[in-house]
């Protein structure tokens, strides 16, 4: 059993108003580290078709980072008009973090601390590592960046 809520953690979107993460509760959360310029950032158009064709249960939330291999240097408004211009996101984007290290965003700690999330500690190895969080807040699992969006692997829990 989870010591803490994911519905507990604060964090931003990228124009700093605070995400009520406790409004998903009863849809899966997918949590993606995500950046401008990685081999994987192409992802960002399965990830927007994912969020669309889920969207009665999934709600699929951008995290930007710019910790490997400085690949996300925008400021917020560079960031949103980037997704939304070259891959029309409309999932939502949170503010730039640290998503590992001595300056690791508390939601960071949450989804790679089994300690905190009550089923699997982790790393984040590269961008668009996806972390799966039941309706419950519950850690499903996490998936490294080959992962594709619509991999079985993450689909298989989607379906009702």
């Amino acid at each position: 059993m989870a010591r803490t809520s994911i519905y507990d953690v604060h964090i931003n979107d990228l124009q700093g108003n605070e995400i009520q993460l406790s409004k998903y509760k009863g849809k899966h959360i997918l949590f993606v580290n995500v950046a401008s310029k990685c081999g994987f950032t192409p992802q960002y158009e399965s990830l927007e078709k994912l969020s669309s064709t889920y969207k009665n249960n999934l709600v699929v939330i951008g995290v930007p980072c710019n910790q490997f291999g400085k690949q996300e240097l925008g400021s917020s408004s560079e960031i949103q008009e980037f997704c939304q211009v070259n891959y029309g996101v409309t999932f939502l984007i949170t503010e730039k973090i640290e998503v590992k290290g001595e300056n690791q965003h508390p939601l960071y700690e949450w989804l790679t601390l089994r300690s905190l999330n009550g089923k699997k500690s982790s790393s984040v190895k590269w961008n668009f590592q996806k972390y799966l969080i039941d309706p419950d807040g519950k850690l499903i699992d996490y998936f490294f960046s080959i992962t594709k969006p619509f991999s079985s692997k993450i689909t298989k829990h989607l379906r009702y």
